[in-house]
């Protein structure tokens, strides 16, 4: 008999489930930015497409490839805070540290180099979990 000034506690949370699907591929920093200039900027949509994509079917995080797309072709700075912050999602739901987060973003506000340290933290944390998820390349 549970004494009423005492209720039980309440039964816990369920675990957040793991990864659902394969790993994503894990992508060269440099050949991405030279893509990203040869093809004057049209390989960012690409790049954003798959990666959106990859995250959402590893991890069932995040918006997906045609709506992350959408985004960045309407509002894309809007991406440089929801990317980071769907990455970080993903990494710490594995258990993992992750040097990314939405506030990641605030790199674009800096002319120039801020998308290329922002895209260098971004893919570089992205490779890092593809790789220690069993990803090969």
């Amino acid at each position: 008999m549970t004494n009423p000034a005492y209720p039980s506690p309440p039964p816990p949370a369920p675990a957040a489930p793991g990864p659902t699907g394969p790993p994503g591929t894990p992508r060269g920093i440099g050949v991405s930015i030279l893509l990203a200039i040869v093809t004057l900027g049209i390989y960012t949509y690409v790049w954003t497409w798959k990666t959106h994509a990859e995250i959402k079917n590893h991890s069932g995080i995040g918006v997906g490839g045609p709506l992350g797309f959408v985004i960045y072709f309407v509002v894309s700075p809007v991406t440089f805070f929801l990317l980071p912050s769907e990455v970080n999602q993903m990494v710490s739901r594995a258990g993992r540290p992750s040097r990314v987060s939405g506030m990641t973003g605030l790199w674009i506000l800096l002319p120039i180099a801020g998308p290329i340290v922002w895209f260098v933290k971004v893919q570089g944390q992205l490779n890092e979990y593809w790789r220690a998820s069993g990803a090969t390349g």
